[in-house]
């Protein structure tokens, strides 16, 4: 390793010094002239070649998660990681609590909801906390992100209630499924 500096780090190669972008938890750990182990992910972009940085593997699954939602870029995906570890963004997905994502800088409520939404199911949480969501929790996560998407309160609910009526019992309790069928029965209507 060559140098560290906040949220970068210039890591030597075979020669060759890396510039990579890291979070500043990890940009902590990184000594300078010291050997590390660092798992990376490089982003091509027309006119740029980034390479982003991860302390584990953990980190690294969840900025590949983070950036497949609509609307999050890596830079986006590395600001969450470096407000939550990877355990914190799996209990507020696990808990469809949006408001922590809210935090980060440069994600609005819609990308917020959105995030919650598109990873639910895929990462899992390991705390106690996580506890059954009540029905009526499901509903009112499904109405937040209707409206959220733009739908007007009162065509939300209606299409919520459909979707409850036209999903099989094991459907019921699962946001993303009973939010799927509401935005189906909506249909492109805005």
């Amino acid at each position: 390793m060559l140098a560290v500096g906040g949220t970068t780090a210039v890591i030597e190669v075979g020669g060759i010094g890396l510039t990579v972008q890291v979070t500043p938890r990890h940009g902590l750990t990184l000594r300078v002239g010291s050997e590390a182990t660092v798992r990376t992910a490089l982003i091509v972009r027309e006119d740029d070649l980034s390479l982003f940085g991860f302390a584990g593997a953990d980190e690294l699954a969840v900025f590949d998660h983070l950036r497949s939602v609509t609307g999050v870029g890596p830079k986006s995906a590395m600001g969450v990681l470096a407000v939550l570890t990877p355990a914190e963004v799996a209990r507020a997905i696990t808990l469809e609590d949006d408001a922590v994502f809210r935090k980060v800088s440069g994600i609005g409520p819609k990308t917020a909801k959105l995030i919650v939404i598109a990873l639910a199911g895929k990462l899992i949480s390991h705390s106690s906390e996580v506890s059954e969501t009540p029905a009526q929790s499901i509903s009112e996560s499904v109405l937040v992100a209707l409206v959220g998407l733009g739908w007007n309160e009162r065509a939300a609910l209606q299409a919520i209630e459909d979707a409850i009526a036209e999903s099989p019992e094991s459907e019921k309790a699962i946001v993303p499924a009973l939010l799927r069928r509401a935005l189906s029965n909506l249909g492109g209507t805005a």
